[in-house]
């Protein structure tokens, strides 16, 4: 299995049937293809590459061109029981307002992203390089991360937001446990968020 197509079935797994899902920054559309394929959703994208748009349409997946960063005023409150961050927030410039109004608009977010924190992401910095790793793929020139995400700042932002974590998965790993020193074994941090009342 392939790293897209498990962290897919991992997002898979949280999505109840017939829901009405957003996904942010949705490129090409195949989360939500295939999720409409095996939930049976209703699925909304939002993605400001036209590129992208086109291979969105050809897969007959609703989407809309905007920019995430400028938040999602158009959208109603709590208009979709789902609203999807997958390996996008360490690439938006207003990490704080995308998490708020994705909860405004949504009534649980899911957040996965590569954990700059990961062990071999330390050894790689120990000896003077840029990390480069399978969740991070990209050379430091051509990379389209502006922001450092780990588990443990992760946490804290949605304790600062008010923002409950509903779930923590590793979704990379069946050898190390949910929850067993995350910031340091997790390649990628999976949240499952909801909103304090």
């Amino acid at each position: 299995m392939n790293q897209m197509s498990n962290d897919f079935k991992h997002i898979s797994n949280h999505i109840r049937p017939n829901s009405r899902v957003l996904d942010l920054g949705c490129g090409t559309g195949s989360l939500l293809n295939m999720l409409k394929k095996k939930k049976n959703i209703q699925g909304y994208g939002i993605e400001i590459e036209f590129k992208h748009i086109l291979s969105c349409i050809e897969k007959g997946i609703s989407v809309f061109q905007a920019d995430i960063n400028e938040g999602l005023a158009d959208i109603a409150d709590k208009a979709y029981d789902y609203v999807i961050l997958s390996q996008t927030i360490q690439q938006v410039k207003n990490p704080k307002l995308v998490l708020s109004e994705m909860l405004r608009v949504g009534k649980q977010g899911i957040v996965l992203f590569p954990n700059f924190a990961y062990w071999k992401i330390r050894c790689q910095l120990l000896f003077g390089q840029t990390p480069k790793t399978k969740t991070l793929p990209y050379s430091w020139d051509d990379t389209p991360n502006i922001r450092v995400v780990t588990v443990v700042e992760f946490k804290k932002l949605c304790e600062n937001l008010n923002i409950s974590i509903v779930k923590e998965l590793n979704p990379d790993s069946s050898i190390i446990p949910n929850s067993f020193l995350p910031n340091l074994f997790y390649k990628k941090g999976m949240y499952v968020i909801e909103k304090r009342q």
